[in-house]
Parts: C-alpha cells; structure tokens; sequence
C-alpha cells in the first residue's frame, strides 16, 4: 500500500504543476465539459431513470474509447518509469490502479455516479443505501476498463493486423457519435427511445450499478443477484434482510470481486507484455534504389507509410470514419451524404498527418546535414500516393450509387487532394508540436507526443485550413457547374505547389530551429557557444547555422569553451 500512496503523491504533483498555460487550459476545458454532461446524467435521474442506463452505457464506453481517441489517455504515471525498480506486474497494477482515482476524470465520472444515488432516494432508503456502494464499485469498473483498454490498445497497435483493426473500431465509433442527430431523428420518428434500446442496456456492465439500486427498491432478490455481478450492495446487510436476501448478496460480493480480480489480473499481464515488448526488427528490406534525391524522399516515405504503425492506424482510422460518417445517415433512407465520404476521408488523412516532421522527431538532422537537400516535395508526393487512390475510388463509387452531385464532390475532390497535400506540410514545419521519436515510443505506440492539447488543436486547425482550400472550387461547381471541376483541378495544384514552396523555404531558413524545438520541446535557442580568442560566436554566421554548429559540435553540445 505504501508503493500505492507514493504514487498516489506523485501523482498529485504532476496534475499540479501541470495547471498552467496550454495544457492547463485543455484541463479546465475538459473538465467543464465533462462537468456540463454529468449535470446532465443526475438530470436524466431526476427525470426518466429509463434513460439512465444506456446513459452510464455510454459513460462507461467513453471510459474506455476515449483515451484511445485523445492519444493514449492520461500516462502521468507511464509503466516505463518503475520498470527498474523491480516491482511484480501485479503489484505494480494495484499502485498505478490507486494512483489513477486522483485526477479530474474519475472526478467527473463520480460526479456522474451520484445519480444512482438520485435514483435511489426516489426508490427509497434501501435503495439510497445501496446506491453508495454501488457508486464506489461501478466507479472502480470504469477506471479499471479504462486502464486494460488503454493497455489493450497498445498491445494491438504493434502489429499492422492489430493497427488496422484498431483504427477501424475508433473510426467507426467516433463516426458514429459525430453523427448523433441521426440517432435523435430516428427515435423522434418512432416518438422516442424505444424500449429495445433501453432494456438491454440494463444488463450491460455500465448500468450494473443502476440494475442493483432499481432491484433493491423493488426487493427483488434474485434480479438483484443477476445485477450484481458486477457490483456489491453492502449496505442491504445493514438493513438486516432476510438470510435469503444476505445469501443473494453474498453471491454477488464474491462475483463483483471475481470481476475486479479478473480486470486487475488482465491488467497487471497487459503490463508486464508492455514492459518486455521491445524488440527490433530483423527482416530484410529491400533497398532502396532512387535516381534523384526527391525519387529518395518519396521511397522511404512510401515505406514509412506502409511500415509504421501509428501511420497505418491513422490512414484506416481516417478512412472508416469517412465511411461511416456518411453512412449513418443510411438508417434515415437519407443518401445525400455518401458522395461525401471520399472527401471526409481526405480531410481526416490531412487532419492526422499534419504533424510529420514532428511524429519523425530528430530524423530531420539527416536532411538539414545534406547540402540543399529538402523533403518536402517528396513527403507531399507520398502522401498523395497513400490518400488519393483510396479517395477517388471511393468518391466515385458512393457518387455513382448516390446519383451524384458529380461536378460539385469532383471540384471538391481535387481542391481537397492538393489543398491536403500542400497544408499538411506547410502546418508541419510552421507550428511543429514536438513528438516521441518512433525508437522512443515505449509501450504505447498511441502516445506520439506529451503536449495533447498542442495535437488537438492542431487536428482541428488543419480540418478548418483544407476544407477552406476547396472553398472557391465549390462555388465554382454551384456557379457553373462542370467548369468548376478545373476549377478545383487548378486551385489543388495552386495550393499544392504554392504552400509546398512556403514550406521548403520555411525549412531552409529555420531547420535548425525546427530541429532544436523538435529535439529539446522548446523554441528558444542556446547560448552561443564563445570562440578560441574567448568572444561569442563567429561574426558573420548566421542565427540558425550557429544553432546547427552548437548542436553538432560535442564540444559546443558540452558547454565546453573552444576547443
């Protein structure tokens, strides 16, 4: 317990010290939105309990998919960290299990619990008394689920199987959510939830708790035993029920702590596969045989493409939401949206590879080190490669069953593919968010980058910034139809080859400071290093070549003065 306290501490003081600038601001942020939709929840108690269960459901779902949505989750306390101290898996699960109830999340799930309480009460004293320890046993499912899909997660991201599949179920779930209203409209069109909704959520993990308090306050035992599987309702014995009744609890005691066994175990094992997962790849390559410098860039980008996990999870992630996003509306008979997809998948692929130079960390150091070398052409013409056959097969395709609008999603297409093309490297070397070099990824190959917030906003950013870039072929598509097919043909390769220039540029004359801000997190530049006759650096060189020099010269690295 001592090692659960010390973490417990540790804990605490990095959520502390962290409540400042821009990743204190997300906290805030996430917490009031999670504050608003927990208010929300103890309304629904208030209001129609028969909404309350496909409501913890749906908590318990984002318990566990939304980690793996915002990069890996909340890793203050990563497995890495301890691995020297020697600590068994399992005892190490139980300090990081401890050590993950402080923190503004589990703070927000209890407050979202308190409406078992709410229901409770309305239900009567015993089932007001049962409502607290089922709201502390439903909480340690929710962050106990949390923990092992987390995990989960990670073990299946280092396989290109385990990458594809996972990309496809975060895809097709956040989808999904983005297009709720079709869930509102189609119960508004049956006049409300109907009851197939509603009862099966009830035996679902999420509303066991829910199930518990509902079936004390109707005194039905053995429905309370079946809900309880999950969690303990310890305040029945207080009420000194029948034996029969202390019986059905003791059951449902033993089968609760089977459950957190059971979970704990898995996660501890999860753990431990975690720690020893690291090895290296051993098979063959084919190598690599390009003419010119940019055939180079575009094979190994080709290569990253299909080789790196995170990139593989990405690209399907992009594509099963494109998918499904313009799908969904399918359960409607609404067919407007499928043209859609095509594009939707473009400004995803866009939106999640915005950050290449900094997802590739200090491999930059290769280019800036080769005399008038630049990637970018290569990075764009690769990206290309890897979005635009999937993009325009599947545009045509979902067009030709919709029956169009072709010129307006054709103008579109082709806006969107160069606009794409040309924003991704354009964001990536103006406002780089420093990530994990890919040999450095540990355990958790979601966790690409410590600043969250700064990769958030940046997805947010580039969705706004391509789709703008496909506005004027839009109008053109409205205005005049075919013609705005060139139209979009002409503003692509304007924006791709117009903003590809601006990136080259912006490498040759800050490199170094990308560099520098990529490898250390900060844009600041270090001290200049002093010359043999003991003045500062050299007269004449420029701020970036002298950062590049103080980088590359161990003497410099060292602080050493001359040499």
């Amino acid at each position: 317990m001592a090692v659960a306290l010390i973490m417990v501490r540790m804990r605490l003081a990095v959520l502390r010290n962290s409540m400042s600038g821009q990743r204190g601001g997300m906290m805030a942020l996430g917490a009031v939105a999670g504050l608003v939709l927990a208010a929300g929840t103890v309304a629904l108690a208030l209001s129609d309990t028969a909404l309350l269960a496909p409501a913890y459901t749906v908590w318990l779902l984002g318990r566990i998919f939304g980690p793996v949505f915002s990069g890996g989750g909340d890793e203050t306390l990563r497995p890495e960290y301890f691995a020297s101290l020697g600590l068994p898996a399992r005892r190490l699960a139980v300090g990081l299990l401890v050590s993950a109830f402080a923190g503004v999340t589990p703070a927000v799930s209890a407050l979202s619990l308190t409406g078992l309480v709410v229901a409770g009460v309305r239900q009567g004293p015993a089932a007001a008394l049962a409502a607290i320890p089922a709201l502390l046993l439903q909480l340690v499912v929710f962050v106990l689920a949390s923990k092992v899909a987390v995990a989960l997660f990670g073990l299946v991201l280092r396989s290109r199987v385990g990458a594809v599949g996972a990309g496809m179920v975060n895809g097709a779930i956040l989808a999904v959510l983005g297009q709720i209203w079709v869930v509102f409209v189609a119960f508004g069109e049956v006049g409300g939830v109907p009851p197939e909704v509603t009862e099966p959520a009830a035996y679902l993990p999420g509303a066991w708790g829910l199930a518990a308090v509902e079936a004390v306050g109707a005194a039905d035992w053995w429905r309370a035993a079946a809900a309880l599987l999950g969690l303990a309702v310890l305040g029945l014995a207080v009420l000194g029920l029948a034996v029969l009744g202390l019986a059905v609890l003791g059951l449902a005691v033993l089968a609760v702590l089977l459950l957190a066994v059971l979970l704990l175990a898995a996660w501890a094992a999860l753990l431990a596969r975690r720690a020893g997962s690291v090895r290296a790849a051993t098979r063959g390559r084919r190598p690599i045989r390009a003419a010119t410098a940019e055939g180079a860039v575009l094979a190994k980008e080709l290569r990253t493409w299909s080789r790196d996990l995170v990139r593989t999870h990405y690209m399907t992630f992009s594509l099963v939401y494109g998918v499904f996003f313009a799908g969904v509306p399918l359960l409607t008979g609404r067919t407007w949206m499928l043209p859609w997809a095509g594009p939707i998948f473009i400004l995803m692929a866009a939106a999640m590879s915005a950050n290449l130079y900094g997802t590739d960390g200090t491999a930059l150091w290769l280019t800036l080190m080769t005399p008038r070398a630049s990637d970018v052409r290569g990075r764009q013409y690769a990206w290309l490669l890897t979005v635009a056959p999937v993009a325009v097969a599947l545009t045509l395709g979902l067009t030709a069953v919709a029956g169009g609008p072709w010129p307006l999603v054709l103008a579109v297409l082709l806006a969107l593919l160069g606009g794409g093309a040309g924003m991704v490297t354009l964001v990536s070397v103006y406002a780089p968010v420093p990530g994990v070099d890919p040999h450095r990824r540990g355990g958790n190959p979601l966790r690409t980058t410590e600043d969250d917030g700064a990769a958030t906003g940046m997805v947010y950013a580039v969705l706004a910034l391509v789709a703008l870039t496909a506005a004027p072929a839009a109008v053109a598509a409205l205005l005049w139809g075919w013609a705005g097919v060139a139209a979009g043909a002409i503003t692509g390769a304007f924006f791709c080859w117009g903003l590809g220039l601006l990136a080259e540029r912006r490498l040759s004359s800050r490199g170094p400071e990308l560099l520098h801000l990529l490898r250390t997190g900060r844009p600041d530049t270090p001290p200049r290093r002093p010359d043999r006759h003991g003045g500062h650096a050299t007269p004449g060189a420029t701020r970036g070549r002298a950062l590049l020099l103080h980088r590359c010269d161990p003497a410099g690295s060292a602080g050493s003065g001359g040499r």
